[in-house]
């Protein structure tokens, strides 16, 4: 990398630390560290709630999806502003006005202790899970960038940001995730400009966007009602509706956020900044990938675009059928290559160029397949290329300067992300359980103290996480399946709570009932799509709490610690 990448990396880490850590003034006693003294501006908690959801995971795993199969990955985000809507008029005003600090501290005063210890629980297994993902998305590209084991990079990206989580708490962490956000928008705008200029002369955006349409990719919406296929207009629409409605309604990562708000009104203003402005986001990381693919369509292209994996099958002896199969592939890309100019000009001929191009990248995708399937019999590992594919580009495509700014992009999204979600998972794991079930009277410096124990306890768990996490997959796909698996249930307890009928016994066995079910539905019929698993837990947490019968007597009192 050039040094003035390095230059660049290294000032941007070093502010953001210094600046988050300058503004973590008040954090010395409970709410200042965990809700910022509920002081927050509606924009800075907007910007702070884009940010966490806009991890690495977005810029390394969502480019590498639009790459090998197009926009269609857009239509998980339909369900995203009827969610904030919905939101803004149930959840939202309920926990704000509960004066909380975690959003299932609610649960006891609604319900029980057994429901709101329950909850809680499941929260820190799918969000350690999730952060695990998170984690290992920056670590990928330093693993590609340097050649560095995959446990060593991702110890150095999660260690640093657990010291940093637990030294600001969430002041630090919504301040920080401004600059971030304007970091990563500044990346993902200066790769477009670079891969455009990239094209052969003549060739221009225009003639990308044809290449790329030739093979489907920019078909946005599929109008099917197949329960087995994950991205449709319907499971987006419905299944992204129930996903969206518990990450940011009951997601104690997304909750803290507005809770550090100033008040109901400013809460809600922050969730419809997402509302209005994550798809056009997320269209845009997609564009990335796709433009990537129609780089490639004019220029060499890797067969494996993981360099750990092709050099252990190179080293291997298997060598000499990977070394066939490479000659395979670069006549397919000639043949592929040789048609993209005519498909990009458009006129007469591109119609039956068309058809050259789309048979020539079939062949490519073949021959790219057989050395995955090559690759992950040499190592025992499961290759996933899909999320090497934008480290590959940017470390050996772009000119000095890019790289560094991907690379800080990539930084910022995952030290805010990591930062965020390890904040929410201390502060549930003090107040929901440690406060709860072992100390119940302490000092604020105690329980303070815990909360930045738990910060390093759950930043060396997600590492672990991670080391696994990248074998599984699309990383975006693999922490929405993590995140899906549970949170159906869990918004199912607090859409019951909104029920003046449901009472405790439904809520805790509801909860039981929907984890069964999903668990069930997940094992013994895995071609469901995980979307409908959000669905799914919902509708079986409030169809058996519901028959629990009313609820006597609504409780009263204080809300428990």
């Amino acid at each position: 990398m050039h040094p003035v990448d390095w230059a660049i990396v290294i000032a941007y880490v070093v502010y953001i630390v210094w600046d988050g850590l300058r503004r973590a003034r008040g954090t010395d006693r409970m709410e200042g560290f965990l809700l910022a003294n509920r002081s927050l501006p509606w924009w800075v908690v907007g910007l702070s709630v884009m940010a966490t959801q806009l991890s690495a995971i977005t810029l390394v795993g969502t480019t590498g999806q639009g790459a090998t199969d197009g926009v269609r990955f857009i239509q998980f985000y339909l369900g995203l502003p009827l969610a904030m809507l919905i939101l803004g008029v149930t959840i939202v005003p309920l926990l704000l006005r509960a004066r909380v600090y975690t959003a299932y501290q609610y649960l006891e005063k609604r319900f029980d202790a057994r429901t709101r210890t329950l909850t809680s629980v499941l929260f820190l297994l799918s969000r350690a899970m999730a952060a695990g993902v998170v984690i290992s998305a920056p670590a990928v590209i330093l693993s590609a960038l340097f050649g560095w084991s995959l446990p060593l990079a991702v110890a150095l990206v999660g260690l640093p940001a657990a010291a940093y989580a637990a030294l600001g708490g969430v002041q630090a962490v919504a301040w920080a995730d401004v600059k971030q956000m304007v970091i990563i928008v500044l990346g993902l705008l200066g790769i477009i400009g670079a891969v455009v200029a990239g094209m052969p002369e003549g060739v221009g955006l225009d003639g990308a966007l044809r290449v790329a349409g030739t093979t489907g990719r920019l078909n946005a919406f599929d109008f099917r009602l197949d329960p087995t296929e994950t991205y449709t207009f319907w499971s987006g629409l419905i299944g992204g509706t129930f996903l969206m409605m518990s990450y940011f309604g009951t997601d104690q990562s997304q909750v803290q956020r507005y809770l550090a708000a100033r008040s109901v009104n400013e809460a809600r203003g922050s969730l419809l900044m997402s509302a209005y402005w994550k798809i056009p986001l997320q269209a845009l990381v997609l564009l990335v990938g796709v433009l990537v693919f129609a780089y490639y369509s004019f220029r060499p292209q890797p067969l494996l675009f993981n360099p750990a994996h092709e050099a252990e099958v190179l080293a291997s002896g298997r060598a000499a059928e990977y070394s066939e199969l490479l000659e395979r592939f670069e006549v397919a890309l000639a043949e592929r290559r040789s048609a993209a100019g005519v498909v990009a000009a458009g006129g007469a001929e591109a119609e039956s160029a068309r058809t050259t191009f789309t048979a020539g990248d079939a062949v490519v995708q073949e021959v790219r397949a057989e050395a995955l399937a090559l690759a992950e019999e040499v190592t025992g590992e499961g290759s996933r290329d899909v999320n090497y594919v934008i480290a590959a580009f940017v470390l050996h495509e772009l000119p000095p300067l890019l790289p560094g700014l991907f690379i800080a992009a990539v930084l910022a999204a995952a030290m805010s992300t990591i930062a965020a979600e390890l904040n929410s998972l201390a502060t549930t794991s003090v107040i929901d359980v440690y406060r709860r079930l072992v100390r119940r009277e302490a000092s604020e410096r105690h329980y303070l103290i815990v909360s930045k124990l738990a910060t390093a306890f759950w930043g060396t768990f997600c590492c672990v996480v991670a080391v696994y996490a990248v074998q599984l997959g699309s990383l975006i796909e693999v922490v929405n399946r993590f995140g899906s698996f549970f949170y159906g249930s869990i918004l199912g307890v607090f859409l019951l709570a909104l029920v003046r009928r449901a009472r405790a016994a439904g809520a805790f066995y509801g909860l039981f009932a929907g984890m069964g079910v999903v668990a069930a539905v997940s094992f013994l019929t895995p071609s469901i799509s995980f979307l409908w698993h959000n669905v799914i837990g919902a509708v079986t947490v409030l169809a058996v709490g519901l028959l629990f019968g009313p609820a006597g007597a609504e409780r009263r009192g204080e809300m428990p610690g």
